[in-house]
């Protein structure tokens, strides 16, 4: 890919979740291990919605439509929330661009922008469709995560 389009990737990604960012200050108090356990917990609730839309699927009386409602919007904001963090804390944050020149460096950030960028991928796909393959998906790109941001030692 071109340093251009590269380029525009990232700020078509980045920029709507500037607004948003919860700190744009480097303090360095964050725990970035713990944003990746906290997007498998919104997996790990993302499943369960699932699997509780799926049991009410085809359902008509007014206590299941209610419920299955509010699963579905649980499992919105859960896909929402992995998005959120994904741009607003990894992408704006956490991953610094790299000089194209360097051309070890240039690979590693294209492959933290690629592997995040598919985290939120599948997070759409989540809030779009009621599959557990996709969840599956999701859980496993997540979990690969944690290779770049690692458990600290207290």
């Amino acid at each position: 890919m071109r340093k251009a389009q590269m380029t525009l990737l990232l700020l078509a990604v980045a920029l709507p979740a500037l607004a948003a960012a919860h700190c744009q200050i480097p303090c360095g108090i964050y725990d970035d291990h713990a944003r990746v356990h906290a997007m498998l917990e919104d997996v790990t609730t993302i499943e369960k919605a699932t699997g509780q839309i799926a049991a009410l699927a085809g359902k008509t009386d007014a206590q299941s439509l209610n419920q299955a409602v509010r699963w579905i919007n649980t499992k919105e904001s859960h896909a929402s929330h992995i998005i959120e963090t994904v741009s607003v804390y990894f992408l704006t944050q956490k991953i610094k661009p790299a000089d194209p020149k360097d051309k070890a460096a240039w690979s590693r950030y294209v492959t933290l922008l690629t592997d995040h960028h598919r985290v939120m991928k599948l997070a759409m796909a989540a809030k779009q469709k009621v599959d557990p393959a996709v969840n599956k998906q999701l859980r496993e790109a997540i979990g690969g995560l944690e290779k770049y941001w690692p458990k600290r030692d207290k």
